[in-house]
């Protein structure tokens, strides 16, 4: 059986999406950092992604590969996904759900733009996934507050300010075993204080940086010893 990554429609819309990122990503990072370059100071997460605009800001395809070879070899039933975009990285989860067998599994991802959430589910529809994802738009931490109850897969790829908060969100909820991924930024203070979280002594995971583009943060929750 070929994998879904491998299916017609999935290799037009992805290669569509990472055309358009290969375009728009460097030059919307331009932008900030022209703009910090003026100013002598980094700006907030909040005034980047003003800049930004509506570029994909895209995972590389090797990272949405690693993604997918995550789903289909860890098998969880229910995912969590911090920002969708226009779902590039959602792509390559739920294809691995498909793989991975489907029936019973769940991706939940978030966006807080409503228009890069139409976007994303109509790339899903054009894939043939969008059964296998719910959309839920607004502030992830608003969104995610009343469920799921125990995701055993989090996938962090939107600000990285929030990083923490997220985490901090559904890791009561997180089963020993689960699995949390984040993707990075080079000399990020906002990432860097995500990965002090979850070293310090007593954060219930082991983690460690995989180094694919600009870093992937892969890191497991512990058993708890209480």
């Amino acid at each position: 059986m070929a994998s879904t990554l491998q299916t017609a429609p999935v290799l037009e819309v992805l290669g569509r999406l990472h055309a358009q990122a290969d375009r728009e990503d460097a030059e919307a990072k331009r932008r900030v950092r022209d703009r910090e370059s003026q100013l002598g100071h980094r700006l907030t997460q909040a005034q980047r992604y003003e800049l930004y605009g509506d570029a994909p800001l895209a995972i590389i395809r090797e990272v949405g590969e690693l993604y997918y070879l995550l789903v289909v070899t860890h098998r969880p039933l229910t995912i969590v996904e911090f920002g969708a975009s226009h779902g590039i990285s959602t792509i390559y989860l739920a294809a691995g759900i498909r793989d991975a067998g489907g029936a019973g599994r769940a991706l939940i991802t978030t966006e807080i733009l409503p228009h890069k959430a139409a976007l994303a589910r109509r790339n899903l529809r054009e894939c043939g996934l969008q059964e296998i994802v719910e959309m839920r738009v607004g502030d992830a931490l608003e969104t995610l507050a009343d469920g799921p109850s125990a995701p055993d897969m989090v996938v962090l790829d939107g600000r990285n300010d929030l990083y923490v908060p997220v985490l901090d969100l559904l890791a009561p909820r997180l089963p020993a075993g689960a699995l949390v991924v984040a993707d990075l930024n080079t000399d990020d203070p906002d990432v860097l204080a995500y990965q002090r979280r979850l070293r310090e002594p007593g954060s219930g995971f082991f983690s460690t940086e995989l180094p694919l583009d600009a870093g992937i943060e892969l890191s497991v929750r512990l058993e708890s010893r209480a």
